[in-house]
């Protein structure tokens, strides 16, 4: 039986419809990573299965049991804030420890749980200090031992590390992956903007939009394989780059000549009656290479970004009806201005019609 099961699970506010059949299995022992633009309602799904937000439709159940009306406290839930929320006149010990003698937990248990905790979160050393001697990513680790003591069925996060300057992400994000090594029977939720977080975290990657669930799979699936246009270029950075143009020919390898006057060459099988329709290629920034012959496309480096390791050109097509972004590897010197052609393998270049994948 799953851990967690979503059902038709609905969110109205008045007559506003924020999420609508959303249906989502997770076993014991992932970690889901809710991912979308801004207003999609991740966040609100994940106050929904705390308990903070009421379900409006359908049916959420944990280990089998509905739970649509059992309080928070009741769930076996435990959630990790994007504010620390920590008693600044405790110490840790005892930010960690509250929720449990609250509960009137013995003293020996409670003892035994923040040790516990603070092993596997290494917060040995700072047992007996308060939150103003911690660092951001330190006081990030109590807000998530607190969690852990509690034992729960499912730990929900919601984004977690949006507080915490570039370095301390990177740092606190290995943290909560080794977290999950030390738990590997503990399921997680996680909501994030942040595709770095979704793509190196995830055991599966649910994409929100429009209401509903996009598309729901491995990190690497959705980056390979994405069901549509919105997946497309919501996963990966920079986005992937969108061309229409019309099939000429079908088949295991499927020809497309662009709008914008060049061919793309695809491994995505098609039928017969699929020629002649008006369709979307997709090709990702870093999928792209320097072509010496038959480009997917030609045009004018317009500007360029230099990131050390890569270079990204911005150019538009020559009849300046897409602007495309290359990310070619190393330092590119010199490119603005200059004009560039590029291409890409067939089995790299998407096909979409009335932005659905075509992928077969």
């Amino acid at each position: 039986m799953s851990e967690l099961n979503l059902t038709d699970v609905a969110k109205t506010y008045g007559s506003v419809d924020v999420l609508k059949n959303i249906n989502l299995d997770i076993e014991t022992g992932e970690l889901i990573v809710f991912v979308g633009p801004s207003g999609c309602g991740k966040s609100t799904l994940l106050r929904m299965i705390a308990g903070l937000e009421k379900i409006s439709g359908g049916t959420l159940e944990i280990e089998g049991q509905v739970m649509n009306d059992v309080p928070p406290a009741q769930r076996g839930i435990a959630m990790v804030f994007q504010s620390y929320a920590l008693y600044p006149h405790m110490t840790v010990r005892e930010n960690m420890a509250f929720a449990l003698k609250i509960a009137k937990m013995p003293t020996d248990e409670v003892d035994a749980a923040v040790d516990r905790a603070a092993r596997i979160l290494q917060l040995d050393p700072f047992l007996d200090r308060l939150p103003k001697a911690l660092s951001g990513g330190q006081r990030q680790r109590v807000a998530i031992g607190r969690a852990i003591v509690r034992d729960p069925k499912v730990y929900l996060f919601d984004e977690p590390l949006s507080n915490l300057d570039a370095a301390l992400r990177v740092a606190t994000r290995i943290e909560i992956a080794r977290l999950k090594e030390a738990m590997p029977d503990s399921t997680m939720i996680y909501v994030t903007h942040d595709q770095v977080e979704a793509m190196t975290l995830a055991s599966r990657i649910v994409v929100l939009a429009d209401k509903g669930i996009a598309q729901v799979g491995t990190p690497l699936e959705l980056y390979e394989t994405p069901d549509n246009e919105f997946v497309a270029q919501f996963i990966g950075s920079p986005s992937m780059n969108l061309l229409s143009g019309v099939i000429t020919q079908t088949g295991e390898t499927t020809i497309v000549k662009l709008d914008s006057g060049g061919t793309a060459v695809s491994r995505v099988a098609t039928d017969a009656s699929d020629a002649g329709k008006q369709v979307n290629i997709g090709v990702r920034p870093e999928d792209f290479q320097p072509a010496d012959r038959d480009p997917i496309l030609e045009g004018i480096v317009d500007f360029t970004e230099a990131l050390g390791e890569v270079t990204l050109l911005y150019f538009a097509a020559e009849d300046g009806a897409d602007t495309v972004v290359a990310k070619l590897p190393g330092v590119q010197r010199n490119m603005r201005g200059q004009t560039v052609a590029v291409t890409a393998e067939p089995d790299k270049v998407h096909l979409f019609h009335q932005g659905i994948s075509m992928r077969k």
